[in-house]
């Protein structure tokens, strides 16, 4: 097979870069955790400042220009893309260990976000065209996955990090190996061709606006409604990663170290072997069976659904101590709902790079980054704080309880869209089709 043939070790290996670049993306978010305390403490900043520096400060920049940096990811080289962008993260992550002003360490830590933008959709792009469908969602699971290993990473070595040596030497520590990384991009790697494995092959169609190009996979309805999917997923998805130590604190009576570690154990481990089950298992099963691409992420919602609300709602009380560390029973229900809930990662970025050409992919992953980024972490954690604060004159001190169940069922709007794509039969549209049907009129 052609697919056997042409999958040798330097495509693994190239997965393997992009892996470590996306899992140093999330170990420096993880890391800036860590020194939230030092930083507040050298420039007398207020929490409010802090939570500005650490989330929405980054998140507006990331967002912003998520789009742009796909487009740009599917008119140009996207190893040269990835390279330059690498360069930057670098400069910008010494900066940030550099600064010397408050002020200075917000136009980094967002110099920071702007050279991120293009790691994702580019990524994501180029695995497209390393692997074939029927072997993608796995990469695209190992891909996507890489943030639990920096969560461990980030949180206890960082920690290490930054209490013995300050926490200018946690961002010196993360930039320098940029540095290599953008050389290794720019010049150790031979980029695929683009559309390596479509089964129509098109030529590079002539240049349009960002405007037209954005336009055209809104009007594509089957790729519009799986991004909302997504997007719809990371709202309650982002929100409980907020909130769950707090609810463990306040619902369970867990010290903030045992709530912290229960929490990132708990979750990060079982996401991490769920991502990797799941890319397996859809890879083995789309192989004869494309439908199964949107049969995984709906089994995975209804089964991290009936998990969370299962750990939501469950009484207090111990199943045991491992390490000093007091394990609610709950905990068994928040594993299960962990490893379940990123069932849908592999499969609906597979999908997504078959419902679109190969000239439009990155920005439709752009696109769907841009959508998750906005209503996940600008909107989830917000909302569920906000429910919160109002059910407290009726729930007390379990009101977090009850808004996160709330937050929680509305990953019923995710698997009804998947339901309609599922009837629709999305995957057996061809898009360069699609594309011309939606930019006809009316």
């Amino acid at each position: 097979m052609k697919a056997r043939d042409r999958l040798s070790w330097r495509t693994h290996g190239f997965l393997a870069l992009l892996v470590m670049t996306y899992a140093g993306s999330f170990m420096g978010r993880q890391i800036m955790s860590v020194m939230i305390e030092p930083i507040k403490q050298e420039f007398n900043a207020s929490d409010t400042a802090m939570g500005l520096i650490s989330g929405l400060a980054f998140a507006i920049v990331y967002a912003f220009l998520g789009l742009p940096a796909g487009r740009l990811s599917d008119r140009h080289s996207r190893a040269r893309i990835l390279a330059f962008s690498l360069g930057l993260w670098a400069i910008a992550t010494l900066l940030c260990g550099f600064a010397v002003s408050f002020l200075m360490l917000i136009v980094a830590r967002m110099l920071v976000a702007a050279a991120e933008a293009p790691l994702t959709p580019a990524s994501l792009s180029l695995i497209a065209d390393l692997y074939p469908p029927h072997r993608r969602s796995l990469a695209i699971s190992c891909f996507t996955g890489a943030p639990t290993l920096s969560i461990v990473v980030g949180l206890s070595v960082g920690a290490w990090i930054v209490e013995d040596y300050g926490w200018r030497m946690g961002f010196f520590l993360i930039g320098a190996p940029l540095l290599v990384m953008a050389l290794l991009f720019r010049f150790g790697v031979n980029e695929p061709r683009r559309g390596e494995w479509d089964p129509v092959n098109e030529d590079a169609p002539a240049p349009e606006s960002l405007y037209r190009a954005a336009l055209t996979l809104v009007r594509n309805r089957p790729c519009l409604m799986l991004i909302c999917a997504s997007a719809t997923t990371t709202f309650g998805a982002f929100s409980f990663v907020m909130w769950n130590t707090a609810f463990l604190i306040r619902s369970h009576e867990l010290s903030l170290q045992h709530a912290g570690i229960l929490a990132g154990i708990a979750t990060g481990v079982a996401a991490g072997v769920g991502s990797l089950f799941s890319g397996w298992l859809t890879d083995r099963l789309s192989v004869n069976n494309k439908a199964w691409l949107i049969r995984i992420p709906l089994i995975g919602h209804s089964c991290a659904l009936a998990g969370m609300l299962l750990y939501l709602l469950s009484p207090t009380g111990l199943l045991g101590s491992v390490a000093g560390v007091p394990v609610p029973t709950a905990m068994i229900w928040c594993a299960f709902s962990g490893f379940f809930t990123v069932f849908w990662v592999g499969a609906s970025f597979n999908l997504l790079t078959q419902l679109v050409t190969q000239w439009q992919r990155a920005t439709a992953i752009a696109l769907q980054t841009v959508f998750s980024t906005l209503c996940g972490i600008g909107l989830g954690p917000l909302i569920t704080g906000a429910l919160s604060d109002s059910l407290l004159p009726v729930a007390g001190g379990e009101s977090l309880r009850y808004a996160l169940v709330i937050v929680s069922l509305t990953a019923l709007l995710p698997m009804a869209m998947l339901w309609s794509l599922h009837r629709l039969k999305v995957w057996q549209l061809q898009p360069h089709r699609q594309q011309i049907e939606a930019l006809a009129p009316g």
